[in-house]
This record gives C-alpha cells, sequence and structure tokens, in this order.
C-alpha cells in the first residue's frame, strides 16, 4: 500500500474501516456526492458514507485534473461510479463524466420546463443552424425558425438556403430545446416554440395512435421531421423510419414529401411518431419458427463497434459480436459486407426484434 493510502485511511474513521464492503449497494454509473477528505499529488479520496471511500486517480484524474486544481478539503462534490470496488477496496469514481451527467440533467430540466435562451448563432448549413450549449453542440433545424428567419427560396434549393442561413450566423435567438440526446452528445433547439402554453394547447389535440397525413419539414442524421399542421411538427427518430437498415434518413425523404404516420408518444409538449409502425412487421413471419440453435444463412449489412449486423430477410437483422472472434479486427478478417454465411442463432426474441448469432466456420 502507498504512503498515500496510508495517510488516507489514518483520515477515516473506525466505522468506516469497520464497513463491509460486499454489501455496497452502489453501481457503475450512478452519480454520488459526499465531502473531499484527501487531496494528493495524484489522487482525490472522497467520503461517501455509509458505503465507503471514494477515489479518484489515474486516467480519471488526469482527465479531470482542472477542475481539481479548484478542489478544497470538505468541498461537497458530485462524481460518476466507474467501479464499485476496486482492489484497495475504494470505489472509483470520474468527474469529468459526472459533469457531463449534470449537463445533461440540467438539459432535460430545460425541456421539461420550457426554459427560454439567448444562443448566438455558430455555424449553418443546408439543414439549419449550429448553437452551443455549455460545451455541447446544438442543431437548429431550419424547419424550426420563426418565420422571419426561415429561408424563402425558390425551387427550395439547396446553396440558396445556405446562403439565407448564413446571414444568420452570429445573431443571438431566443430559443427553448426541444430534444436531447445524449448518448449521440448532441441537442435540437426551436425558435418556434418560445410560446410554451399555445404550443401545449396545440399538441394536446393529438393522442398516441393517431394516424395522421404528415409533410417532410426537415431530416437530419438521427431522424425526420413531419409538419403535422401550421406551428406543430414531430420527430421520426431514425430506428422508426422502416424495419430495414437507415443509413441517412436525407436519402429517403426530400422536404415537401407527404408522408402517413402513426403518433406513438405523446410527452411534455413533444410528439414522436413512427412510419414503420403503418408497415408489416418482418419479425412476425419468424415468430415460432425460429429458435436458439438454428443455422440460418445470412448477409453482412453493417459494421458498427460491437460486431457485424447481419441480415435473414429485408427488417430483421442480428448481431454478430466482435468477442466471438477476439475482437473487431479479427471479424473483418472473416466476414466481408454483402457476402452470405451461415450463422447459428444464440438469441432470438422476435417480439423485441432482438437476435444474436454466432458465425459458422465452412
Amino acid at each position: 500500500m502507498t504512503t498515500e493510502v496510508k495517510e488516507v485511511e489514518k483520515v477515516l474513521s473506525s466505522a468506516h474501516a469497520m464497513l463491509d464492503k460486499s454489501k455496497n449497494p452502489l453501481e457503475a454509473e450512478a452519480l454520488v456526492e459526499g465531502p473531499v477528505i484527501s487531496v494528493m499529488k495524484s489522487a482525490v479520496y472522497v467520503d461517501l458514507a455509509p458505503f465507503g471511500t471514494g477515489i479518484i486517480y489515474g486516467r480519471e484524474f488526469m482527465n479531470a485534473r482542472d477542475i481539481i486544481k479548484k478542489i478544497n478539503l470538505g468541498d461537497i462534490i458530485k462524481a460518476k461510479i466507474v467501479s464499485a470496488e476496486n482492489e484497495d477496496g475504494y470505489i472509483e469514481l470520474s468527474l469529468k463524466e459526472a459533469k457531463q451527467a449534470l449537463i445533461w440533467s440540467d438539459a432535460d430540466k430545460a425541456i421539461k420546463n420550457k426554459t427560454i435562451f439567448e444562443i448566438a448563432v455558430k455555424e449553418a448549413n443546408k439543414g439549419g443552424l449550429i448553437l452551443e450549449w455549455q460545451g455541447i453542440a446544438g442543431f437548429l433545424p431550419a424547419s424550426q425558425l420563426k418565420s422571419e428567419h426561415y429561408p424563402r427560396v425558390e425551387d427550395s434549393d439547396k446553396d440558396k438556403i445556405l446562403k439565407e442561413l448564413k446571414k444568420i450566423v452570429g445573431k443571438k435567438l431566443s430559443v427553448i430545446m426541444i430534444s436531447a440526446l445524449p448518448k449521440e452528445a448532441k441537442l435540437i433547439f426551436s425558435e418556434k416554440d418560445t410560446n410554451p402554453e399555445e404550443k401545449m394547447e396545440i399538441v394536446g389535440k393529438y393522442t398516441v395512435g393517431d394516424e395522421l397525413e404528415c409533410e417532410v419539414a426537415g431530416m437530419v442524421d438521427f431522424g425526420v421531421f413531419l409538419k403535422l399542421e401550421d406551428g406543430l411538427e414531430g420527430l421520426v427518430h431514425i430506428s422508426e423510419i422502416d424495419w430495414g437498415l437507415v443509413e441517412d434518413p436525407r436519402h429517403m425523404f426530400k422536404v415537401g414529401d407527404k408522408v402517413r404516420a402513426k403518433i406513438i408518444e405523446v410527452k411534455e409538449g413533444k410528439i414522436s411518431l413512427s412510419i414503420k409502425a403503418l408497415k408489416e412487421n418482418p419479425w412476425k413471419e419468424f415468430e415460432g419458427k425460429l429458435k436458439k440453435g438454428d443455422i440460418i444463412k445470412g448477409v453482412v449489412i453493417k459494421f458498427n463497434k460491437h460486431g457485424a449486423l447481419v441480415s435473414i430477410k429485408e427488417g430483421v437483422a442480428g448481431l454478430v459480436h466482435n468477442s466471438l472472434f477476439g475482437g473487431e479486427a479479427k471479424l473483418r478478417e472473416k466476414l466481408e459486407l454483402g457476402k452470405t454465411y451461415n450463422f447459428q442463432i444464440t438469441l432470438f426474441e422476435p417480439k423485441d426484434q432482438r437476435m444474436t448469432l454466432a458465425y459458422l466456420e465452412k
């Protein structure tokens, strides 16, 4: 045990020393808070009574060194659990991840409270404007601009739209958040919805299950905005566009297209829609026909960080995990995009559209 660790042990009370760590209910990813009990050259220790002592060290210490410089003994800090118990019996913590988690928590509150922000436009692209909030990139789709800022151009020429949008760069706009996507590190803003009472009144006319004729108002990398009526749009997330793999919604739609969609959620003034919900679910064909252990043929349609996505029919695909090959590189040596191989089903849950596969050598 290092000298630093011994010094910290002296600070801990006898009650903490007797604590049975095996009963520690804390889990990785949870946010915790407690007073700082020691700040060393390469570690910070936090009292997380009654669960034990937290430590920020190694890579997490380096990642948060700017924050740590401002920390004093006794300060109450919030951190995110990396490991509930390391080899020395400490709860490993991350300050940087905690800061990010708190920012997304603030974003959720801002959405619920319809908080209005004055934010300067940083950039423009053919789809809308780029903003920044607390270091996170935000997108303001052109379809969410007020009429005085909306680019009115002939034939919806994208180059002309971009030219008009660039005129707004540098200006401050009054906007509210309408969506926060932590996994994609993105925020969506609207300039239209700064009158929440009016918006809620309009939204109140719609319920889950409604099938509507809509008009495409804008496309982004994670989905499509559909116009339900003047002053109201809903989002079709990329996962709700089709049963098959959708790489880029921009390749499937253009502004003004008429689309039929179904409302799948009405929540906090936002409407979520599905296009695929009005199409036949291809997974139903295999209910009762396929099961764990069956051998099938499938074509590799995509690689991701987890492995390879394999399709057995349009809209029905399963994952072959990297771990079965000893890593991503070895998986790609064995499997090629567009090629058909034999696989064995290791998990099949058609009701939840879940399937995992194992590659079978020839």
